[in-house]
């Protein structure tokens, strides 16, 4: 049996992009940046997926800087450009959920 399950905790490098299509899905891209000390230092920036996210998750976006949950799935999307065929990796998001942590005092909109 195969699995594709991520989990991802970090903190939003950008303001969320939201998209709405003409059939009423919704569509939000988040940039997520994790920060790993071991086994060696580094920062991994992550593009993360969520189609029809809750009113409620639009009405108290997370500002960059706030720490994110999220669980999903990996993905790697194909397109073709000018330079050839290209792919990239992505989390397809089915939960993104506010992190709360030290810095959750210094920022309300971080605790919701």
């Amino acid at each position: 049996m195969d699995l594709n399950l991520v989990m991802l905790a970090g903190r939003l490098a950008a303001p969320p992009e939201v998209r709405q299509f003409e059939s009423g899905s919704r569509l939000v891209r988040y940039l997520v940046t994790a920060r790993l000390e071991e086994p060696r230092r580094r920062v991994d920036v992550v593009p993360v997926t969520l189609w029809d996210p809750s009113d409620e998750l639009l009405d108290t976006a997370p500002e960059p800087g706030c720490r994110l949950w999220i669980a999903g799935s990996v993905q790697r999307r194909f397109w073709s450009a000018d330079e050839g065929r290209r792919s990239r990796l992505e989390i397809v998001a089915d939960q993104v959920c506010p992190r709360p942590g030290i810095d959750a005092l210094a920022s309300r909109r971080c605790d919701a």
